[in-house]
């Protein structure tokens, strides 16, 4: 299947010289919800604003839904709703005025059934003839994103979508999403809050530096760099760990009360047995265990990590060269 947005070769270097993308490449698929990971100053939302017509490109090329961003900026517009960061709407406007405003803004006809329905499905109905100034600050997100909607684009993007939104207002908004892409919509999300992006993608992109440095589907990725842990309850604390599982990959708690055993998932000998049977021989006990799994949180973190060390290195033989 063609990809709804395709990216290929983009680079973006501002004016004073920095560079927020490097030779980007780049497939969302239609109907997916993708997750962009990355942290502070990584490239994200240069990225979403050269897909979105508001941020030219240096270099390369951006199909969406088969128009080219540069070529056929106005049809491209019409395919796109973006949900920024900023809370930015006229704060003297009615909820239903400022919606149905930015309707007529992409050359679409009235359609009251569509706003109110969209009103309805953001819980926001009983708010359509409050000021915008009167909301509280997730009422407002969720009126960015009404706005965003009210042309019936093909693509959404949410750049920090949840940002200061609380607990309960989150939940409602990701069941939205969810509703939003049983509809046809693909979504492309940023998030510093990880745990929504492996609750909720299909896919996932980590950015760093201005490059792309991985583009996995989520269940596959946690699979291939996800890490186990197996966590012992001890009856009787030690003091350290025993010579004789000393070269094995193990943790003592500070209190001496747990044994944490990490392995690898995708290893074919994980080395439990041969863990097990040391702490036989060791005569240790234990009276519960469990496991857990790398979140992605820690996948991210692995990688980003990883990657800025590697630069590191390159930076110091470049040098020394």
């Amino acid at each position: 299947m063609e990809p709804i947005i395709s990216v290929k070769g983009l680079g973006k270097t501002y004016a004073g010289g920095f560079t927020a993308l490097k030779n980007v490449d780049l497939d969302i698929q239609r109907g997916e919800i993708f997750a962009l990971l990355g942290p502070n100053g990584a490239g994200k939302t240069t990225l979403i604003s050269i897909v979105c017509g508001i941020v030219n490109p240096t270099s390369g090329s951006v199909i969406a839904n088969g128009y080219d961003i540069q070529r056929d900026y106005r049809l491209v517009r019409s395919e796109i709703g973006l949900v920024p960061q900023e809370l930015a709407t006229d704060a003297f406007e009615s909820v239903w005025a400022t919606v149905n405003f930015s309707r007529g803004l992409f050359g679409k006809a009235p359609n009251p059934a569509y706003i109110e329905k969209l009103l309805r499905q953001l819980s926001l109905w009983e708010k359509r003839d409050s000021k915008i100034m009167a909301l509280s600050g997730g009422m407002k997100r969720r009126v960015m994103i009404a706005k965003a909607l009210s042309h019936e684009p093909k693509i959404l993007f949410l750049d920090e979508p949840t940002a200061g939104v609380d607990v309960e207002l989150r939940q409602d908004m990701w069941e939205m999403v969810r509703e939003l892409r049983e509809s046809g919509v693909t979504i492309i999300l940023t998030t510093h809050y990880i745990e929504e992006a492996e609750e909720m993608a299909d896919r996932v992109g980590v950015i760093n530096h201005g490059e792309v440095i991985l583009v996995e589907d989520k269940r596959t990725l946690m699979q291939k760099m996800g890490e186990k842990e197996l966590s012992l309850h001890l009856p009787e604390p030690l003091d350290k760990v025993p010579e004789i599982l000393a070269d094995l990959p193990l943790t003592l708690s500070a209190d001496g009360s747990q044994l944490v055993y990490r392995f690898d998932i995708k290893s074919s000998d994980t080395g439990i047995t041969e863990f097990l049977r040391r702490l036989n021989e060791a005569n240790i006990d234990f009276r519960d265990l469990h496991t857990r799994e790398s979140s992605l949180e820690e996948i991210f973190v692995g990688l980003v990590r990883g990657k800025h060390a590697e630069s590191e290195q390159q930076l110091t033989k470049e040098a020394q060269e």
